[in-house]
């Protein structure tokens, strides 16, 4: 004897919705139904959500979002999604900040801020000079202590100071040497809320 049970019911859901509150003091618009501008005291930040299959609507004071996604992948998204609008009004309130320690053992290289780029020079006794990418609308600023070096990076947008540090972070990662032994490089020793 066989035994059929319908699991209609269990089936995950094509459409997750979501929703933020918008704090007092931030202007949220859309473009179209993908692309989310905040604006706060300490400026604007965009984000692309293109790739990504969702469509936002401002309604009673809230970022609202249908994501067009089965399963656990479409529901995790929910969170996702939640957690970057959060940094965007973050951002645009308090803005980021990553500090960075230099740190050598045998070679003193030097840091510095040129344009768009931060430039290290002596990296390990090299005599080519290596670069690292700041994205826009991030600031970062080298500090000296004596013989220690910090370099600040700032901005309102989290995204592009995570990646500008994770720029200056490979542009001094070292192939083919053991990490424990091996220790020159710029280090993220610091992440938090604030531009102070």
């Amino acid at each position: 004897m066989h035994m059929y049970i319908e699991v209609d019911d269990m089936v995950a859901p094509r459409v997750h919705y979501g929703e933020v509150e918008i704090p007092e003091g931030i202007e949220v618009r859309l473009e179209g139904e993908r692309i989310i501008i905040v604006k706060g005291p300490l400026g604007e930040v965009r984000k692309d959500f293109s790739k990504v299959p969702i469509k936002f609507r401002i309604e009673d004071n809230k970022v609202k979002y249908e994501i067009y996604r089965k399963g656990k992948k479409g529901f995790a998204l929910i969170n996702t999604i939640k957690s970057r609008i959060n940094n965007m009004f973050t951002g645009v309130t308090k803005g980021f900040t990553y500090k960075m320690k230099v740190f050598y053992i045998h070679f003193p290289m030097t840091v510095e801020v040129s344009g768009e780029y931060v430039i290290i020079k002596n990296f390990a006794g090299e005599r080519g000079v290596r670069k690292a990418r700041i994205m826009p609308g991030v600031k970062v600023e080298v500090v000296k202590k004596g013989s220690d070096t910090d370099v600040i990076v700032k901005g309102i947008d989290k995204d592009a100071v995570g990646q500008t540090a994770a720029n200056i972070y490979l542009a001094t990662k070292v192939k083919n040497k053991d990490p424990r032994v091996f220790l020159d490089g710029i280090y993220v020793y610091y992440k938090g809320e604030g531009m102070a």
